[in-house]
């Protein structure tokens, strides 16, 4: 009997590993501890590829020596393109790595901020408890093109990203106006997390009505002043014209979602503003249709709510499938994503999926497509393509999802169907 009982506890214990949110903490554990050896291992015996590096430290060298002028500042690959945030972090690693000559130590502090990366997006998956254990791996020592991003090739995408998985940590736990700093320092490193302000500014607005949204907005904008002022008082045109750049051309041979369409129809302003068009449209019917959850309509978000309708419209999924939603929709329209970009939305797309009505079959299927056709390189007709059909489908399944409801979160909403 106590074999048996034993054993049955062993199985228990597996299961709960697996399928139980309740041991999500256990799980997300034990796959960090094989991130650690994934990544020494990785950095060890697999060949560093030089892309952007380089250009990273003569453009932050530029600023060391004196010039402040964005209009001036460049490296191997181009200008700098990315706002100020980005060069003080980079200027810290300029010093720390030899002024970038160390790539090996480069390697492992961007290990590190992997392995910080991890616990964070663990801990918004543990809080909204949407997404059974296993499904972490495919999120952490399945996925080569993200270690490859982080510890291969450097980019700044990953630093960006930490930030803005900290500040939806905080908004989380209500800590709003700490929570904008965060998200402003992350735009302040790259602007791609703009994708994510459409749904944050009706978060605000749900949480504290109008007026009350204004400061947090300030904190935003004032990060932004502050972190550019030494730009700002040179080329105040210049700083926001290359950092901020919406108009920006990118290479039709680093495209990876758009290689089924010939190079003059990729490059063609019209079709890059009809994306941008419907872009807008998508967004705009989310947050009329399924992310405003505010009786009578959206005019209704403007006065600050009543404290009993807080405690239903503001719980941590409607915060995270708000966010990671919006995110999804930009990328989905994307004028043109790189293989760097993949970090943009790869930790979100399994809450993405598992808040759906997909069978769980047919949602590891998806992540399996949409790994392939990151790994592909260059990218072909068929993977960008493919690629676009599995944005369709998630897009599909986020409009016809079932709404969280007040039992939801009292109820174990992970279970597969």
């Amino acid at each position: 009997m106590a074999r048996e009982s034993l054993v049955q506890r062993c199985k228990n214990l597996v299961h709960g590993i697996l399928f139980d949110p309740s041991y999500l903490w256990m799980t997300a554990g034990l796959l960090w501890l094989a991130e650690i050896v994934v990544n020494i291992l990785v950095i060890q015996n697999v060949k560093y590829t030089e892309i952007d590096w380089v250009a990273y430290m003569d453009e932050v060298e530029g600023v060391i020596n004196g010039t402040f002028d964005y209009m001036k500042l460049k490296g191997e690959t181009g200008p700098l393109v990315y706002p100020a945030g980005f060069v003080y972090i980079f200027m810290g690693l300029y010093y720390v790595t030899d002024k970038g000559r160390n790539i090996r130590l480069a390697q492992f502090i961007f290990a590190g901020l992997y392995l910080i990366t991890l616990p964070l997006v663990f801990r918004i998956y543990n809080r909204t408890k949407r997404v059974p254990p296993y499904v972490l791996f495919f999120m952490c020592c399945a996925s080569y093109r993200i270690h490859s991003i982080y510890i291969l090739r450097l980019f700044n995408d990953p630093v960006a990203m930490l930030f803005l998985y900290l500040s939806i940590n905080l908004f989380m736990d209500g800590r709003w106006n700490w929570g904008c700093f965060w998200f402003s320092i992350a735009v302040s490193v790259k602007m791609n997390i703009l994708l994510f302000s459409p749904a944050l500014l009706l978060l605000l607005l749900t949480e504290f009505g109008f007026w009350a949204t204004i400061p947090r907005l300030l904190i935003c904008a004032v990060i932004q002043v502050v972190v550019a002022v030494p730009f700002l008082q040179v080329n105040p045109s210049g700083y926001i014209i290359r950092s901020f750049d919406l108009g920006r051309q990118f290479y039709f041979k680093w495209t990876v979602n758009w290689r089924f369409v010939s190079e003059e129809f990729f490059l063609n302003r019209y079709f890059q503003l009809s994306l941008l068009a419907l872009h807008i449209i998508l967004v705009a019917l989310f947050v009329i249709h399924r992310w405003n959850r505010r009786r009578g309509g959206i005019f209704a978000l403007l006065p600050k709510p009543k404290e009993e309708e807080r405690t239903i419209v503001i719980g941590d999924n409607y915060i995270v499938g708000s966010l990671f939603a919006a995110n999804f929709i930009g990328m989905a329209f994307s004028r043109s994503l790189h293989y760097q970009f993949y970090v943009w939305y790869f930790h979100t797309l399994p809450y993405l999926l598992w808040t759906t009505n997909l069978p769980s079959v047919f949602r590891i299927l998806i992540l399996g497509v949409i790994e392939l056709c990151w790994n592909t390189y260059p990218s072909t007709s068929l993977s960008s393509a493919s690629l676009h059909v599995c944005h369709a489908l998630i897009l599909l399944a986020l409009w016809f999802k079932r709404p969280i409801t007040k039992e939801d979160l009292a109820q174990d909403s992970w279970k597969t169907k």
